[in-house]
């Protein structure tokens, strides 16, 4: 088993040129996306400014039942954390992706995405309706129209986002382990919808309170 402890940061650089990219776009701060990643493409998602959290969610596009599942990711590499050499499993125990380089070195499983009762007991009464994760991936969905709805929301991946366990098994959202120009490359390993929310909080101060942009490249297989 390839186990992942809480002390492992797996750096890998990526030998792959953007210039080469089929999809090379900037996201903007605190906006959702829905798009297709194709198997054996391979995603990099870019931390333009430091400490920006990409709350993503990974569905078979060919089954849209079968999403990424954290508890079947966490059980078969043995570790609650994501770096390089991770491989990103469904629901079905399947791989859907592997972390082939990673500049960041670590990512968040258990953190979970924003929402409108999280701001309420994390920060204040009054933040409740503040814009949310959620509410992102719940934009993205009905602007894409493709079969998914709000029943189809499961435990999301926060690459960039730093989430430690306590001793006493309680979860703290600590500075950030990224920066500037860091980024993750996963390769597909079957069709996917890739749903992500550039995260909108501006409660946090792992990003000093101010969401930034997301850089999104995608290149065909060699």
């Amino acid at each position: 088993m390839n186990a992942i402890t809480a002390t492992d940061i797996r750096i890998q650089e990526s030998a792959l040129d953007p210039a080469a990219a089929v999809m090379n776009q900037r996201h903007p701060a605190g906006e959702p996306i829905l798009f297709a990643v194709n198997q054996g493409q391979t995603l990099r998602i870019v931390d333009l400014e430091g400490n920006q959290a990409a709350d993503v969610i990974f569905y078979n596009r060919d089954d849209l039942a079968e999403h990424y599942s954290a508890t079947d990711t966490m059980l078969h590499q043995g570790g609650i954390y994501l770096t390089t050499g991770s491989v990103i499993r469904s629901n079905d125990a399947r791989p859907m992706l592997t972390i082939v380089a990673d500049t960041c070195g670590r990512h968040d499983t258990l953190g979970g995405a924003c929402a409108a009762e999280s701001n309420t007991v994390r920060y204040a009464l009054q933040k409740k309706f503040m814009h949310s994760c959620r509410d992102n991936y719940l934009i993205a969905l009905q602007r894409a129209d493709i079969g998914l709805t709000k029943r189809d929301l499961v435990p999301n991946i926060n690459f960039f986002m730093n989430v430690p366990v306590t001793e006493g098994g309680d979860l703290k959202f600590d500075d950030g382990v990224s920066g500037p120009g860091k980024y993750v490359e996963m390769r597909a390993e079957m069709d996917l919808w890739v749903l992500i929310s550039n995260c909108p909080q501006l409660n946090n101060p792992c990003n000093a309170y101010n969401p930034t942009p997301i850089q999104l490249i995608v290149w065909d297989p060699a």
